[in-house]
């Protein structure tokens, strides 16, 4: 590991101008590209001091030996350059999307003689028209097949070609009509190249012309009694139309744009392009990238359009793209986009209308394929092994953790404070272990008093369980539901999966808490870990390991050090980590918000026996609130369709023995809002809620 300082240049000795700069290891290899509009201030940051760098910065800083920079005339030129570097050197510490050389595409062969559609991937070369990407090969072959009887259009290799010229023969498409079969010289190379240009322009959107020409000739087919050749050209204008229906209009207005959209977290990025040519979505692409360096959306953005228009020209750059977040600054990127276009491109956010809902399509995709990419990586066996023994490794332990448990606590400003429970063996979720505990030991917000009391909750539990049963028979593991409900807190289960005898005790009821983890995860730093080991020191229990994961810098904390852990970027133990503790907040959140929201649907009528929903909306709708229903007497409340003297007397002495709800309280303005009508935000209940109720996205959940 390299002290930065031996390698840091002389004050004065980088230019203040637009530059590309590179940082080599000590085997002269590049191991990162960056760019600057002043190489004096973006170096400047690179060497200040490694507590306050990020810690991926920090991880490249220290592994770099070198830094060197080349000055360029404008910030458009760093942009060229640094694609170019990229592209030569492919830094480990840069930003490299995968797969993006694995997309199909239609190519049209126009550099040769006689020109050829075929399924191309890989680099593009130059002379070939291509049209896509698509998501699979066969959807191609399904438009080309649609397609040829309109164009007939070689599709044959060089060798087959050559083979039917030698021999005087034409392949099958030949003879069924989907070939011109230009190696019998049926038609000349100029015809068959007009139809390759006619089968281009179709492909590229210019679709109206076709159409409405096979139709006049249909037309005057059919008014020249030429009925076999007008059912001909009828089947061939199905053909053309069924293969536009592929491709459902999207954008009316007859669009060119590609639309990118980002979906992220703290380690991966998943980027999805819709390609949108005549206001139809004509291709599909996805990419996957780990964020090995620290990086905005903005800046995830600049490298998709680096990689998607790098080696591109012409028309194969749209006129507009539409991102999810501009790059800074945008001026230099929108200008390098224009020089590969030739023309000006217009590079923005969609915030409204047809554009801003497609958008939201494709980032929907983005989220698919980040999910789908997480859900394929953790499982895979041999990379589950390796993050556990990474994990070991990192925390000293004697083994792999195979059962790890992890805890965090959940509060809106303080209401509601909940604590969850997961639960990961062999490193895959067991989701009906997971539980969920309300924290009634103290009123108020105190993260590290919750996590104790959880703790200790939830290994008294299993104390308890050990002291009554002993330890469980030789060849009995824990591979079924555990249900349980927290003698010193309610604990909610997430399944009701069936039980096997070795998991029940001898009432026949479910062992609760039966197992320990051999690790113990906290969400949180020193303090949530110091009380979670110190719960554990309480009860005597010293055969759990516990450490924590501190969500802002990604840091592993263990019980007594000053230091965190810093797994490497590339660890799969880091993104185990991460991943239980991620559901562990989510567990925690959506119980946290289903407590919250069952508050505030509560009403003083909820405990009037024998009074349903259907009459205590009725009772809503004819006082207009509790307040005024608390006010009524009882011949008025007898007034109310459904509701006799009795059931009206005994409203009456609920109303009256209830507490008054709180007024609500206007959160912008401080000002006590009369309860006199109907509140547009009433619960199923028609109790008002109080217009300084939090919602999802309003206060801090932890």
């Amino acid at each position: 590991m390299a002290d930065p300082s031996s390698y840091r240049p002389k004050p004065g000795q980088i230019p203040d101008s637009p530059g590309v700069y590179r940082f080599r290891d000590e085997h002269r290899r590049v191991i990162y590209v960056g760019k600057a509009k002043s190489l004096r201030q973006r170096l400047a940051n690179y060497f200040q001091d490694l507590a306050g760098l990020h810690p991926r910065t920090r991880s490249m800083v220290t592994t770099a030996a070198s830094v060197e920079w080349t000055v360029v005339s404008t910030e458009v030129e760093a942009l060229q350059l640094e694609y170019s570097w990229i592209k030569e050197y492919d830094p480990r510490f840069n930003v490299k999307y995968r797969d993006d050389k694995s997309y199909p595409y239609l190519a049209v062969t126009m550099n040769e003689e006689y020109p050829r559609v075929q399924v191309m991937r890989g680099h593009k070369k130059k002379g070939v028209r291509y049209f896509g990407p698509y998501a699979h090969a066969w959807a191609i072959r399904d438009t080309v097949d649609l397609l040829l009887r309109v164009f007939p259009v070689r599709t044959c290799s060089a060798g087959v070609f050559k083979n039917a010229r030698r021999t005087g023969r034409p392949c099958l498409l030949g003879y069924i009509g989907k070939c011109s079969a230009p190696c019998v010289d049926r038609v000349s190379a100029e015809e068959h190249r007009e139809l390759a240009e006619e089968f281009c322009d179709f492909m590229a959107g210019r679709t109206g012309t076709y159409l409405r020409r096979l139709e006049r000739q249909m037309g005057e087919a059919a008014e020249a009694m030429e009925y076999e050749r007008a059912a001909r050209l009828r089947d061939d204008i199905g053909a053309l139309k069924k293969a536009m229906e592929k491709n459902a209009v999207v954008l009316a207005d007859a669009t060119d744009a590609d639309l990118i959209a980002v979906a992220e977290d703290e380690l991966e990025a998943a980027v999805q392009i819709f390609h949108v040519r005549g206001g139809r979505v004509r291709g599909q692409r996805g990419w996957v990238t780990d964020k090995v360096e620290e990086i905005t959306t903005g800046a995830l953005v600049e490298h998709a359009l680096q990689q998607l228009y790098g080696e591109e020209t012409g028309d194969a750059v749209p006129k507009e793209v539409l991102v999810p977040a501009l790059p800074d600054p945008l001026e230099p990127v929108q200008e390098w986009l224009s020089g590969r276009r030739g023309a000006q491109v217009s590079l923005r956010v969609p915030q409204r209308g047809d554009k801003r809902a497609l958008m939201e399509t494709v980032e929907r995709n983005a989220q698919q394929a980040l999910i789908l990419h997480k859900t394929k990586r953790a499982s895979d066996l041999t990379t589950r092994s390796r993050a556990l023994e990474e994990i070991a490794d990192a925390l000293e332990l004697d083994s792999a953790p195979l059962r790890i448990e992890c805890y965090d606590i959940s509060h809106l400003q303080g209401d509601d404070v909940v604590a969850s429970m997961v639960v990961f063996e062999d490193g895959l979720a067991r989701k009906s272990e997971y539980r969920r505990f309300q924290i009634k030991g103290f009123e108020g917000q105190d993260d590290v008093r919750s996590m104790h009391e959880v703790i200790t909750r939830r290994f008294k539990r299993y104390l308890a369980e050990k002291e009554r049963t002993g330890e469980w028979a030789d060849g009995e593991s824990p591979d079924g539901a555990v249900g349980a409900s927290d003698d010193s807190g309610p604990l909610t289960d997430v399944s009701s999966a069936p039980l096997s005898d070795g998991l029940k005790d001898e009432d026949g009821r479910p062992k609760r808490f039966a197992y320990p983890p051999q690790l113990v995860v906290v969400d949180g730093g020193q303090p949530q870990v110091a009380a979670a080991q110190r719960a554990l020191d309480e009860l005597g229990i010293d055969d759990i390991a516990v450490c924590g994961l501190a969500k802002r810098l990604e840091e592993v904390w263990v019980p007594g050090e000053d230091d965190p852990v810093v797994l490497p970027r590339t660890s799969e133990g880091l993104y185990l980590l991460q991943r239980i503790r991620d559901e562990a907040h989510r567990f925690a959140i959506t119980y946290q918000r289903t407590k919250r929201s069952k508050r505030f649907r509560s009403s003083p009528l909820d405990d009037v026996p024998g009074l349903g929903d259907t009459r205590k909306q009725a009772l809503i709708k004819h006082f207009g609130s509790v307040k005024r229903l608390r006010a009524a007497t009882i011949d008025q409340i007898c007034e109310v369709p459904g509701i006799g003297r009795k059931t009206a007397e005994t409203i009456a002495v609920a109303l009256a023995q209830a507490a008054p709800a709180a007024p609500a309280v206007n959160t912008a303005t401080g000002e006590i809002m009369e309860d006199e009508a109907p509140d547009p935000t009433a619960g199923a209940s028609g109790e008002p809620v109080s217009a300084g109720a939090p919602d999802e996205r309003r206060g801090q959940e932890t």
